[in-house]
């Protein structure tokens, strides 16, 4: 993307094409399957990232849906806001990574504006606050249980959720560093 100034107006000019070449799967050796589809972001950094996010978080969302849901009640606030906290990234996580590979502009048109960094730091900042709430509500209600009760599996599982959580958080605040970067006109 190169701005280019006329008459004092910016035109900030978007490549067509994506920069690997043509999108889609290659289905034999003479044709090309869903063309429409950038598969190369994948295999950026910034690719890699958002899967990561989103695989992460759907193993948040899913584990504190098999064990947490049981004892809900018990831990107060605390797992609500977890796993509103996660569903929320995850949506929007899963909205960026088919804006990216939909469509090439996007890739230079979103991460260039503060979107991606406001939605990161945001996600980065309330993984980490709703996993600590969750891990102190885990040891403080759930450990018990698990030290009376023989084979619960919702401490571990719930501990399991919040320290990954917490790593998503951290993962989170990566990627609004890099977005940030970007935004600022550094590219990877």
């Amino acid at each position: 993307m190169r701005p280019a100034t006329r008459r004092n107006q910016t035109v900030v000019s978007v490549p067509v094409h994506s920069p690997g070449g043509q999108g889609g799967l290659n289905c034999c050796c003479c044709c090309r399957c869903f063309s429409c589809l950038h598969l190369e972001f994948f295999k950026t950094g910034p690719g890699k990232i958002k899967l990561t996010e989103f695989f992460l978080g759907l193993f948040c969302q899913s584990l504190a849906l098999e064990y947490g849901s049981t004892c809900s009640g018990s831990m107060s606030l605390s797992f609500q806001s977890f796993f509103t906290n996660v569903a929320w990234c995850l949506l929007t996580t899963l909205l960026l990574l088919l804006c990216y590979v939909f469509s090439p502009k996007s890739i230079s048109l979103i991460r260039s504006s503060c979107f991606e960094v406001l939605f990161n730091s945001i996600a980065a900042f309330s993984y980490l606050s709703t996993c600590s709430y969750l891990g102190y509500m885990v040891n403080i209600v759930l450990k018990p249980l698990y030290i009376v009760t023989p084979h619960y599996e919702a401490y571990p599982a719930m501990s399991a959720a919040y320290l990954l959580g917490s790593i998503v958080g951290l993962i989170y605040a990566y990627d609004a560093y890099k977005s940030y970067r970007f935004f600022k006109g550094y590219r990877y």
